[in-house]
């Protein structure tokens, strides 16, 4: 990867539904050449796919939880389990395996307390092997994440 593969992915990155002959002139190549790299980054899973970032609240996710979750153990056959019951819950937007206190981190977005309060009993607290669940409630996004920085 070279610095034009670097401006080309920050641009991507940036506004994905820009013609290709916009982000050609912004790193300085043809059309064709900019979209022969652009391939050659999706193929080698640089690019992993192309998504719309939607507006939470104006769908009527008022707020949104940070879930630690631990396990009674860290057996690989109790984290494999957790793990695909976690995939299954369309309520789980994220998560991830952690280090620390915490065995996994979820993501949750709900329209409000009582509706988290639903998704806390019947979703996460029915997750196989939980043990510990700490919530907490995200009060104001002061930076969303808007993509991975430039590399030199």
């Amino acid at each position: 990867m070279d610095t034009i593969d670097k401006k080309l992915l920050l641009a991507v990155q940036k506004d994905c539904r820009r013609p290709i002959s916009d982000l050609a002139g912004e790193v300085g190549l043809s059309t064709s050449a900019a979209h022969r790299r652009i391939s050659l980054l999706e193929k080698a899973g640089i690019i992993e796919g192309y998504h719309a970032r939607l507006n939470g609240p104006k769908l009527g996710y008022q707020i949104e939880f940070y879930v630690e979750v631990s396990l009674d153990s860290q057996s690989e056959q109790v984290l494999e389990a957790f793990e695909k019951a976690a995939l299954s819950r369309p309520q789980i937007l994220e998560c991830y395996l952690m280090t620390g206190n915490a065995d996994y981190l979820l993501k949750v977005a709900v329209e409000n307390t009582r509706e988290y309060e639903r998704v806390y009993r019947r979703t996460i607290a029915a997750l196989p092997h939980v043990s510990r669940i700490q919530s907490s409630l995200v009060m104001k996004a002061v930076k969303r994440w808007a993509g991975y920085p430039a590399r030199d």
